[in-house]
């Protein structure tokens, strides 16, 4: 590839400070230029450079980096009948919820926590009323400890809404979400599809206090902020929800999710397309799951260029 022009993206990503370790080594060294341009999300400067350790992706040149099939495969009778798949929001697969559910999956709704009064005033607030309304929320226990609400951040008019767990300590102290080292994982990632963070993007949480020692958020504290993400989705009215790790994925769905089984299929939430992939906390504790996220990302990409040239 000596001689050859670096894009303009590449070059952005360079200032960035990004590396290219996205590559698909399979059938000649094949590139992945209409992928990500020359980057990756994190790591050395110059192009070629070696990623630094713990970044480089073991197992890559033998993975298919773009997004797996986007037909599962085929299930058992008893789950066909239950919930499949249908090619229905511009030619990729919707995974429908099943008609009756178990028990067990029922256990893990959110729903039955909602608070009906409250919901409907909160769903009526425009951006001021709502932001100060979550900054005087005391609807759960998480109020308890925090040291303010972190109500989300970017364009209110987005065509992507990312939804985050919950704010950690530098979020409490400052206020807004993803601002630290997992937010700069994530502005990485989001350059790396040719996005910016409060451009044409809004992030969000699913809750909006931090959690005690970042834990888990339980389903009633779940329900407590689900009104208010509600209304968020409502006011920025976006063509694709990303959810960001599992309590995301449940505060959207409304059930319980294993992010491993819920990657590549969309998920409809009143109307709008979810995509579900894991948190950059979580990437950075595994970074090998880097290339799992990376296919996550194309296939929202490629849906929402997709659902543009459909109008």
């Amino acid at each position: 590839m000596a001689g050859r022009a670096p894009s303009r993206r590449a070059a952005v990503l360079r200032e960035m400070g990004l590396g290219p370790l996205w590559r698909l080594r399979t059938q000649g060294a094949q590139r992945l230029d209409e992928e990500v341009g020359e980057g990756g999300w994190e790591g050395g400067g110059e192009r070629g450079a070696e990623a630094p350790p713990g970044a480089a992706l073991a197992g890559v040149e033998a993975a298919h980096v773009v997004p797996r099939p986007l037909v599962a495969d085929a299930p058992s009778p008893s789950a066909a009948a239950a919930s499949s798949p249908a090619l229905t929001v511009h030619g990729f697969p919707e995974q429908r919820p099943a008609g009756r559910r178990s028990a067990e999956a029922a256990a893990g709704d959110i729903a039955p926590y909602a608070d009906s009064a409250r919901s409907a005033r909160i769903a009526t607030l425009g951006w001021d009323e709502l932001e100060e309304d979550i900054r005087q929320c005391r609807a759960c226990v998480l109020c308890e400890r925090r040291r303010q609400a972190v109500p989300g951040v970017g364009d209110r008019q987005a065509r992507w809404m990312l939804v985050g767990e919950g704010p950690g300590a530098e979020e409490d102290q400052r206020g807004e979400p993803f601002v630290g080292q997992a937010g700069r994982l994530l502005d990485n990632m989001l350059a790396a599809i040719g996005l910016r963070r409060g451009e044409d993007v809004y992030i969000g949480n699913a809750v909006k206090c931090r959690p005690p020692h970042n834990r888990t958020p339980e389903r009633a504290e779940l329900a407590a902020c689900r009104p208010y993400l509600e209304r968020q989705i409502a006011l920025v009215q976006p063509r694709l929800l990303v959810a960001l790790g599992r309590p995301a994925a449940q505060a959207l769905l409304d059930r319980e999710i294993a992010i491993s089984a819920a990657r590549g299929k969309l998920f409809d939430h009143g109307g709008v397309p979810v995509v579900v992939t894991y948190h950059p906390a979580y990437l950075l504790r595994n970074p090998r799951d880097k290339a799992k996220a990376w296919e996550d990302l194309c296939f929202a990409r490629r849906f929402m260029a997709r659902a543009a040239a459909n109008g």
